[in-house]
């Protein structure tokens, strides 16, 4: 069970999930549709607007073994990135994918985060759609820092932004145990 009083982790303002307040947080979510939603954003680490351009462009997911993400910033060095996926993204992509609907606006999904939260006993504090993308660089990060080079080329990210944003964090030690779980077979 989650430590709830514990300080929620923000940074730059948005909410770094502990594993056990993940877990929290998901279980939270009454329908399973969005449950997928939410893991495929998680498990991804894709950015909310390439996941709702995924949706329709199905054909990105490929080989249901990763997904390749043209840039949608204008200023991005690279064009297209290769976003990895561990066997639990692939099986929540996979889903996301299968799901009726795309996401909802981005408006609508943060009041269904903050929603959740409460639910889930956890400090709504800085939860938003950003908090899954963050969580799993963070989480990423800590589990695999010998692969940092890996790591922000699959989120879209400098190793600038990757080192000083995401690699900083305190996680406990049985926290790092649990984010194991959850990022397993990412390399």
């Amino acid at each position: 069970m989650a430590d709830v009083k514990k300080s929620p982790l923000l940074k730059n303002g948005i909410r770094i999930f502990r594993p056990a307040e993940f877990r929290l947080f998901i279980n939270a979510i009454p329908k399973i549709e969005y449950k997928d939603k939410v893991e495929a954003l998680l498990y991804s680490g894709a950015r909310y607007n390439e996941m709702r351009w995924l949706y329709e462009n199905k054909k990105a997911f490929k080989d249901e073994t990763y997904i390749e993400m043209p840039s949608m910033k204008p200023k991005a060095r690279h064009k297209v990135r290769i976003i990895t996926l561990n066997n639990q993204g692939r099986r929540a992509v996979s889903m996301f994918l299968r799901g009726k609907k795309n996401l909802p606006t981005h408006i609508a999904f943060d009041e269904n985060y903050n929603r959740w939260a409460i639910k889930a006993g956890l400090d709504p504090a800085g939860i938003s759609v950003k908090s899954t993308r963050k969580t799993w660089e963070c989480w990423l990060c800590k589990a695999y820092p010998q692969n940092w080079l890996q790591i922000f080329l699959s989120q879209g990210h400098t190793e600038k932004v990757s080192m000083e944003y995401y690699t900083m964090l305190p996680f406990t030690d049985d926290e790092l145990k649990d984010i194991q779980y959850f990022v397993d077979g990412w390399i």
